[in-house]
C-alpha cells in the first residue's frame, strides 16, 4: 500500500523517520512529506496557507496515481481531510493521528506570529498530557527538528467542497482517548461532531501516548497505521 505521511505544524518529513522504517519493513511504499514554506522566512512564505499545503499533498497523491492511504498528524489532519475532499476516489483511508476531521471553514489553531512566521513554541508550551511521555533526551533530540511554519497556515480556514469525503473510511488514532471518550468530547465541539457523524465508516483507536507518538511510541504508531491501512 502507498502511504502518504503528513506532519503537523513545525515538523517535516524527517519527523516520521522511525515510523517510515517500520512501515517499509511491513511492505508498504511510504511517502513522508515536507509541507511548503516550513522553515522559510516570511519573505518566502507569506503567500502560503492551508490551501497550498492541501495542494501539495494532492499533488503527491496524483503523482502516485493509484489508491493511497493518507495519514495526518495533528494539524496535518486538516491537510489529510482536504486531500480526501479533493480526491475521494484515490484515497483508500484517512488516518488521523491525535486529531479529528475538521469541518469546512475551520482552521487548526492560533499561535504567536514572530517576524511574519509561526515559530515552534517549545515543548513547555503544551499541556502536560500532550508531552509527559517525551523524556528529556527525546525533547532535546526532537526540538531542533521543529521549524517555523507560514503565518497563515494555522489559522486559514479549510475549504471542503465534496460530500464524497464522508464515504472515505477513517481511522482516528488518538493518544489518550478511546471512542467513547472522543465522542463525548466531540459533543462539545459543535460542527466537529457533525463532521465526524457524517463519516460513513469511522473507527477510534487509543494509542496510549501523548500528542507526538511518532517520537514517543513510533513502533506502536507504525503497527496501528499498518493495521488501519490494511483493513478492507
Amino acid at each position: 500500500m502507498d502511504i502518504i505521511l503528513i506532519p503537523g505544524l513545525w515538523l517535516d518529513a524527517s519527523s516520521w523517520s522511525e515510523v517510515t522504517a517500520d512501515l517499509e519493513r511491513a511492505g508498504h511504499s511510504v511517502h513522508p512529506l515536507t509541507m511548503p514554506g516550513v522553515g522559510l522566512p516570511a519573505a518566502a512564505s507569506s503567500d502560503i496557507g492551508i490551501a497550498e499545503w492541501v495542494d501539495a499533498a494532492v499533488a503527491a497523491v496524483d503523482d502516485i496515481g493509484a489508491p493511497v492511504a493518507v495519514v495526518g498528524h495533528s494539524g496535518g489532519g486538516n491537510v489529510a481531510w482536504g486531500v480526501a475532499d479533493a480526491r475521494p476516489d484515490l484515497v483508500s483511508r484517512v488516518v488521523f493521528v491525535d486529531t479529528v476531521p475538521p469541518p469546512s471553514g475551520f482552521g487548526i489553531s492560533e499561535f504567536e506570529v514572530v517576524d511574519g512566521v509561526v515559530p515552534f513554541p517549545g515543548w513547555d508550551y503544551f499541556p502536560d498530557e500532550d508531552v509527559d511521555d517525551l523524556d528529556d533526551s527525546t525533547r532535546a533530540r526532537t526540538a531542533p527538528l521543529a521549524r517555523s511554519v507560514p503565518a497563515r497556515v494555522p489559522t486559514d480556514p479549510i475549504e471542503l467542497r465534496s460530500e464524497q469525503r464522508h464515504g472515505v473510511p477513517v481511522t482516528l488514532l488518538m493518544g489518550a482517548m478511546d471512542q467513547e471518550t472522543l465522542e463525548s468530547e466531540l459533543e462539545q465541539w459543535g460542527p466537529y461532531a457533525d463532521e465526524f457523524r457524517a463519516i460513513g465508516d469511522a473507527e477510534v483507536i487509543r494509542i496510549g501516548s501523548g500528542h507526538w507518538p511518532q517520537f514517543s511510541a513510533p513502533g506502536r504508531l507504525a503497527e496501528l497505521i499498518d493495521a488501519a491501512v490494511s483493513r478492507r
